[in-house]
C-alpha cells in the first residue's frame, strides 16, 4: 500500500476503513516501534486521556487513523495516579470531570470494550501515568489486555510528590515485576523511563541521561527486556542532539541483552503562546528525533499553552511532527548549515561519571539509587522532595543552552566543557523558564510579518 503523505514508509500508514492496519513481524510495543524505525519512519505519539470510555476510544481510534506512523496513548487521571481510587469512582459516578482514564476504577471490560478493535500488533498502546506506586494500574492494564507503560522509581517520585525515594523504588520494583512477568504469555511487555524527563525544563543534560539510564537499568534489574529511554527537548538544538548521541553511545553499552529504542519528548516548559509558534517547536522536535536517531517522538499541540487539546488537535500535532519527520529524512546531509555531528561538550563525560559514581555505590541499582540521592551524588536543580539534596543549581546561557551553576555534590566538577554558569536570580529563574516561549513566539511573528511583505511585493511565500 501507499503511505499518506507525512506518514512514512508503506505499511506503515493509517489503515483504510474498514480494514486491517498492518503490524509487524515481531510483536509488542517496542517491536513495533523497532519494525518503524528500520522501515525508516518516526513513531509519534500523542498525551491523551479522557475519563469516559466512549471519548477514549475515540481518541485512539482518530490517534490511529492519523497520517502518521503512530501509537496509542491512555493517560491517566490523578486520582489514579495518586491511589485514591475512592475519590476516583465518587468523580465518575457524579459525572465530575476527571484529568485522564480512572484504569483502575472502570471496570475491566470497560476498558476491554475501548480498546476492542482499535489495539492490536499495529498499533500498540501505552498507559501514561504519573506514579510514584504504580503496582494497581500495572494490574489493570494487563488485566485489560495491554503491556506497555512508562515511568521510573526517580522520575515519578521526585518530581510528583513527597513519597520517600525508598518506598517508591520498593514499589516500583514490584512494578516491573508483575509487568514483566506476562512475558512467557503475550507480546514482550514494554516500559520507558521518565528519567530524561525530570523537571521538564532546566535541568542540565547529563542528569537527565544518566537517571534515564539508571531507571533502565533497574528495569532491566527487574525484569524488563523491552525498554525505551527518554529525554526531553530543551532550549538548544545542538545540546539537545550532543545529548542525544550520548544517550544512545550508553545506552547501546549498558543495554546490550534488550531491545532499547530512545523517544524525544516535544518541549515540556513553558510553551509558545501562539499557533505558529508552538508549530515551529513541534517541527523543532521532529527534526531533533530524526537527527538524534530516536524512534518515537511524544508530540504537544497548538493549543498548550491555553488549555487540554481537542482530539482533532492532536491529530494534527501528529501528523505536522510525521511531515517535519519525512522532510528532515529526505533533506540531503550537504544542504543542512549544521554539522553531521555536534561538538563534544563533556555532556557525556559527565553522564558517565554520574551513572558510574552511582553504581559503585551498591550492586543493585534500586539501593545504589537511594545512597545516590542520600550522598547528593544525584541532585536535581529546584527540586523540592525530602530525598533531594537540592545544592545544585542550573541556568540558561544567552545562547539557550543549559549550563550548571552549582553542581553540590554531584561527581562532575571540571567536567563541562564551557565551565560554569552564575546561579540565576528570581528575575533570571522567570527569564529563563519562559525563554523558549518568547524565541518561537519572536520566530512566528517575523515569519508572519515575512510572509506579508513578500504577498504585497506580489513575491512567493516561503513555506
Amino acid at each position: 500500500m501507499t503511505a499518506p503523505a507525512g506518514a512514512g514508509p508503506a505499511g506503515f500508514g493509517p489503515a483504510a476503513a474498514g480494514s486491517e492496519r498492518a503490524g509487524p513481524a515481531g510483536t509488542g510495543f517496542g517491536a513495533f516501534v523497532a519494525q518503524a524505525a528500520e522501515a525508516g519512519a518516526l513513531v509519534v505519539q500523542p498525551r491523551m486521556g479522557m475519563a469516559e470510555a466512549a471519548p477514549m476510544r475515540a481518541g485512539l481510534l482518530a490517534t490511529r487513523g492519523a497520517a502518521a506512523v503512530t501509537v496509542g496513548t491512555i493517560t491517566l487521571d490523578s486520582y489514579t495516579r495518586t491511589g485514591d481510587l475512592a475519590a476516583a469512582q465518587r468523580a465518575l459516578a457524579a459525572g465530575a470531570g476527571l484529568n485522564g482514564y480512572p484504569i483502575a476504577t472502570h471496570p475491566v471490560e470497560v476498558t476491554r470494550a475501548v480498546l476492542r478493535g482499535v489495539a492490536d500488533a499495529g498499533f500498540p498502546v501505552q498507559v501514561r501515568h504519573g506514579s510514584a506506586a504504580p503496582e494497581r494500574i500495572v494490574e489493570a492494564l494487563l488485566a485489560a489486555g495491554l503491556d506497555a507503560t512508562e515511568g521510573g522509581p526517580v522520575s515519578y517520585c521526585l518530581p510528583y510528590g513527597r513519597t520517600p525515594l525508598h518506598e517508591a523504588v520498593a514499589r516500583w520494583r514490584r512494578g516491573c515485576e508483575l509487568l514483566a512477568s506476562v512475558r512467557e504469555f503475550r507480546a514482550e511487555p514494554h516500559l520507558e523511563t521518565f528519567g530524561g524527563c525530570l523537571m521538564g525544563q532546566l535541568c542540565p543534560p547529563s542528569l537527565l541521561i544518566a537517571v534515564s539510564v539508571l531507571e533502565a537499568l533497574f528495569f532491566r534489574r527487574h525484569g524488563l527486556r523491552s525498554i525505551s529511554l527518554s529525554y526531553a527537548q530543551q532550549a538548544d538544538a545542538r545540546q539537545d542532539e550532543e545529548a542525544l548521541a550520548a544517550l544512545g553511545r550508553i545506552a547501546g553499552e549498558l543495554l546490550t541483552d534488550v531491545d532499547w529504542h530512545l523517544v524525544v519528548y516535544a518541549y515540556m516548559g513553558v510553551y509558545p503562546r501562539s499557533p505558529g509558534g508552538a508549530r515551529l517547536l513541534l517541527e523543532d522536535a521532529a527534526r531533533l528525533a530524526v537527527r538524534g536517531g530516536a524512534a518515537r517522538l511524544i508530540v504537544k499541540t497548538t493549543a498548550e499553552a491555553h488549555r487540554i487539546p481537542t482530539v482533532a488537535e492532536n491529530v494534527r500535532a501528529l501528523e505536522a511532527a510525521a511531515a517535519a519527520a519525512t522532510a528532515e529524512r529526505a533533506r540531503p546531509p550537504a544542504s543542512g548549515r549544521r554539522p553531521a555531528v555536534p561538538p563534544d561538550t563533556g555532556i557525556e563525560a559527565e553522564a558517565r561519571a554520574l551513572i558510574g559514581a552511582v553504581l559503585d555505590l551498591d550492586a543493585d541499582v534500586g539501593r545504589a539509587l537511594v545512597r545516590a540521592f542520600a550522598a547528593g551524588y544525584l541532585d536535581v536543580p529546584y527540586c523540592l522532595h525530602p530525598d533531594n539534596a537540592g545544592r545544585t543549581r542550573s541556568a540558561l546561557g544567552p545562547d539557550g543552552r543549559l549550563y550548571w551553576s552549582s553542581v553540590g555534590s554531584m561527581p562532575i566538577a571540571g567536567l563541562g566543557e564551557r565551565g560554569r554558569a552564575p546561579v540565576p536570580g528570581s528575575a533570571g529563574l522567570l527569564a529563563a523558564l519562559s525563554h523558549v516561549q518568547r524565541s518561537y513566539d519572536g520566530r512566528a511573528r517575523y515569519a508572519a510579518a515575512s510572509a506579508s511583505a513578500s504577498a504585497a511585493r506580489g513575491l512567493p511565500v516561503a513555506r
